[in-house]
This record gives structure tokens, sequence and C-alpha cells, in this order.
């Protein structure tokens, strides 16, 4: 309740502190920052773990970025992440306009050459979060007990299986994409606006079978409304010791698919703004309950060295995933 009440108390300044500032108050030099609030866009919607991820960090940060500051959270959603980061992208490279990433967000130009920014070029990478493995699960009276069950259904009767998603390129959409590639099952893909409509559409039987990232599965696998086949992390999840990974089960290291969280801000913030967001979220995290209430929901906490190892990350992640969009042949469309 107290992070809850403070993040109350920030909002209100906020809305005080909005109604006051002249434009020329906006020109800030990186020294200066921040002299007003800093806004952090989240392109998944409110209620599911990365928005509680992006809340959790916002609160712990603005103390650390130095006294009075505020930080605040704005979802937008649409289109899989792509409205939010085209929005951050325009914004004045000044700091106080970032994005919670994920790497859904790094494909999207492969996958829709339309989209307007460039991950690579349009954004300074502050720092990585944490990684997200997702989870395979079905509504708990399915009749599909083992990955071996779902995909031999699937096999039997092509095309008449489905799975839910929170969009185009969305960590549900890639590993369901990276399944299908690697058994040659052929299963319909819906996506849905957000990532905490998946479960909701298992539940009521819309779909099959999903792949929510750990933090949205963890309380419905452990309430006992869904069953959990396989997860997509290297090893097995604490949370979850009983539940085998794609890896030890299929044999293939291209089923290790850790969805992953970070900050960026536009291209072109100043050097020292990055640095001073980039140790804001280390000092964020140097508090116990942060970190054990991001890993209890099934986030590994993953803070990059510095922003340009994030950026490296990045790359890497980007070839990767644009690798397992090439090998689709265009249908992880």
């Amino acid at each position: 309740m107290p992070d809850r009440r403070r993040f109350q108390l920030q909002l209100l300044a906020l809305a005080a502190a909005a109604t006051g500032l002249p434009r020329a108050a906006f020109a800030q030099q990186a020294g200066d920052f921040p002299s007003r609030p800093v806004r952090l866009v989240v392109p998944f919607a409110a209620g599911g773990g990365p928005d509680l991820l992006a809340r959790a960090t916002a609160v712990r940060m603005a103390p650390a970025l130095g006294k009075g500051a505020v930080m605040f959270v704005e979802n937008v959603v649409g289109a899989g992440g792509i409205v939010a980061a085209q929005n951050v992208a325009r914004m004045a490279p000044d700091g106080y306009n970032l994005l919670m990433g994920a790497s859904s967000h790094i494909v999207q130009k492969a996958l829709q050459p339309s989209v307007k920014f460039d991950p690579q070029k349009d954004f300074a990478p502050i720092s990585a979060i944490g990684l997200a493995p997702s989870i395979l699960v079905v509504a708990a009276d399915s009749p599909y007990r083992s990955v071996d069950d779902l995909v031999a259904a699937a096999r039997k009767s092509p095309g008449t299986l489905n799975y839910a998603s929170g969009g185009i390129g969305s960590a549900a959409h890639l590993c369901a994409a990276a399944l299908s590639l690697h058994t040659g099952i052929d299963a319909l893909h819906v996506p849905y606006k957000g990532s905490v409509e998946i479960i909701p559409a298992l539940l009521s039987r819309s779909v099959h079978f999903a792949f929510p990232i750990a933090s949205t599965a963890a309380p419905h696998v452990q309430s006992g409304k869904v069953h959990a086949l396989a997860v997509t992390s290297a090893k097995r999840l604490a949370a979850f010791p009983q539940v085998p990974t794609l890896r030890e089960l299929l044999g293939s290291e291209d089923l290790v698919l850790d969805a992953w969280f970070g900050l960026w801000a536009p291209a072109g913030t100043p050097e020292g703004t990055v640095q001073a967001l980039f140790k804001a979220v280390h000092r964020a995290f140097d508090d116990p309950a942060l970190r054990k209430e991001t890993e209890d929901a099934g986030t590994v906490v993953s803070l990059s060295a510095s922003p340009q190892a994030f950026a490296t990350f990045i790359q890497a992640e980007t070839a990767k995933l644009e690798k397992l969009v090439k090998a689709t042949q265009g249908s992880i469309r």
C-alpha cells in the first residue's frame, strides 16, 4: 500500500505542476534533469504483468532521479506496440518521454515494413530490466495434458487448433510461431489487442492454447485455472519446477525464447541524461522488495552493465528474431 499511495501522490503532483509550466521551461540542459515529470510510455494494457512491472519500476526510479522527481506511467496500446514506439520516437530527445520497450518491438520492422520507426536508429537504449519466459498453457479441462498431446492433435487435424497472442510480433506470437516451425504443425493465430486478453480467451474456450509471459500466466497456473505444459526459458523456472522446458522436451535451442523488457529514450537524448536514467534504474532495483516482487511474478531481473551493453544485446536479439521471421517464410504474419 505505501507504494500505491506514493504513486497516487506523484500523479497529483504531476497534475498540479502541469497547469503552470511555461513552454520555455521544457528546454532544459542535461545537467538540470529532471526538472519536470518524466513520462514512461507502456505499450501494454493496464493490469498485465508488463504494466505492473513498469509501474513498480517507475515508483522506485522517481526518488532515485533526485529529490522531488516525479515519474508516471501512460499506457499506449495498439498494433503490437507500434503506436507507443512511434509516439516516443517522435518526442523531443530530452529524457522526459521514455518507452518501456520489449523484444516484440524490435521485430516489428521485419514483420511490417510500413512501420514508421527503426528500433536500431530511432532510440537511445538505457537499460534492460528483466527477462520474461513464456509458458505454454491450456485450459484446466483441456484434453491436451502435454506438449506431445497438443502437437499430435494439431498434426492430426491441420488448421483446426488456434492460439491467442497479444498482437502480431508479440512474445506469445513468436513463441507459437517457433513451436509451429519446429514441429511442423499448422495452428491458427488469433491476435488480441493486448496480453491481458490472452487468459480470458483461453478460459472462454475461444482458443486452444497460448504462450503468455510467466508474470501474466503465474496466478492462473497457481489457481488451477490453466494447465502449464512447458516454459520457453533455458532452464526450469523456480516458481514452477515441475514444468519442463520446450528445449528439454523437443531438443532445440531455437525454442529458448525469453521475452525481455527495457527502457529506451528517443535517439539524440544527451549522454548525461541517459546515464542519469541508467543509474536510476539500477538504484530502483537495489530495493530487495522490487527484486522479489519482480521475480515472484516470473520475470528474472537482468539489468544491463551499461547503455552500450543494452544496445549490443538489442542488436543480437534483432538478428535472432529476424532469423525466425525469415524461417517462417512470411507465415508468421
